[in-house]
């Protein structure tokens, strides 16, 4: 706090206590900004295995919704009347977000999620068998082109993960040891959109790529990792990133755009609550593995187990954004944090 007490010094202001955090209205926001997750957190907990499946099968309509919604955007083009926020990325698919990448991000986590659903249907003798097959394989379709036309890196990169995750708990759901020729076609149907994504937009997607492109966000690292330890061992309060980068940013980064976040919510969290967060983090990442241990081991678990694959996929395209300083998908992570909680799933029903 140094440069603080040197500011108040030289302004002749009288020394007095502060609050502890640099950005305190913003650390009360973000105060606030937990209620509905944990809000989130203690339903699911308390309501029973069926409901929160229906939950889930919510999170998968409104991941449908809203990529039908960035369909409209794409078509209606920039000055189109579809983009829900002033500030957003205009001529991309944004859906129901202002950021492409949270709704990469959703798409993304929602793919272990529809593996639970799909492996019921394999596995059901209901006479709407074929038709739930067929609902399945157009949300396959959906989501994989849909994070292709989304064209964020990170869904990019994580789109093939979270499809082996959800074939996976296809495979699980079923209660099958063996490959299946279901399974194989629905392995098939994900081929043909990963197929029909190459053909028509890989070139779009390698642009994104692109070398010769500067990544500002892994430039501005360094000068973050700097400025977190000089606020070791606290950090500077939840919600000070802002204030404190503009402090540090390096003049010849200074431009028309600003760092809203770090790009790398464990950097930023080492920066804003120090050794205090990163324990808590670390007891996160324990609880997560110990849960997930438990529910790839034991029977009937295939809600938990998509619920698993959905927060490492969160985790992961957090170490290059900052997907859960959304407020829809922190909801949907403490969703996924009291399925995991809870365990076990829907019991299979063998003949008498």
């Amino acid at each position: 706090r140094a440069p603080i007490a040197a500011v108040a010094d030289l302004a002749g202001a009288a020394p007095a206590w502060a609050a502890f955090s640099l950005a305190p209205e913003a650390t009360w926001r973000a105060v606030l900004a937990l209620i509905p997750p944990a809000a989130m957190f203690l339903a699911a907990l308390s309501v029973s295995s069926d409901a929160r499946r229906r939950m889930a099968g919510g999170y998968l309509i409104a991941a449908v919704l809203s990529l039908l919604i960035g369909a409209l955007q794409l078509l209606g083009g920039v000055d189109g009347p579809f983009y829900p926020y002033a500030t957003t990325n205009y001529g991309s698919a944004v859906g129901l977000f202002a950021n492409r990448n949270h709704l990469a991000a959703l798409l993304v986590a929602g793919l272990p999620l529809a593996g639970v659903f799909v492996g019921e249907a394999l596995s059901s003798r209901r006479r709407d068998r074929n038709l739930r097959m067929v609902l399945a394989g157009v949300f396959y379709l959906l989501v994989l082109i849909g994070i292709a036309s989304v064209r964020s890196r990170a869904g990019i990169l994580l789109a093939g993960p979270a499809l082996v995750a959800s074939l996976l708990i296809v495979w699980r759901t079923t209660g099958a040891r063996r490959t299946t020729p279901a399974v194989l076609g629905v392995a098939g149907v994900s081929a043909a959109a990963l197929a029909a994504v190459a053909l028509f937009a890989l070139n779009p997607i390698l642009a994104r790529f692109d070398e010769q492109r500067p990544e500002g966000r892994f430039e501005t690292w360094p000068t973050i990792l700097q400025a977190a330890d000089a606020h070791l061992p606290l950090g500077a309060g939840v919600g000070a990133f802002d204030l404190v980068y503009r402090t540090v940013e390096p003049l010849e980064q200074v431009g028309e755009s600003f760092l809203n976040h770090a790009h790398n919510d464990f950097l930023e969290a080492w920066l804003e609550t120090g050794w205090l967060g990163a324990a808590l983090l670390a007891g996160f990442v324990v609880w997560w593995a110990k849960r997930s241990w438990r529910a790839w081991t034991a029977d009937g678990g295939d809600l938990a187990r998509a619920a698993s694959a959905a927060i490492a996929l969160l985790l992961l395209h957090s170490t290059a954004d900052y997907p859960l300083r959304t407020e829809t998908l922190a909801v949907f992570l403490a969703f996924c944090c009291a399925v995991l909680e809870r365990g076990g799933g829907r019991k299979r029903r063998t003949a008498a």
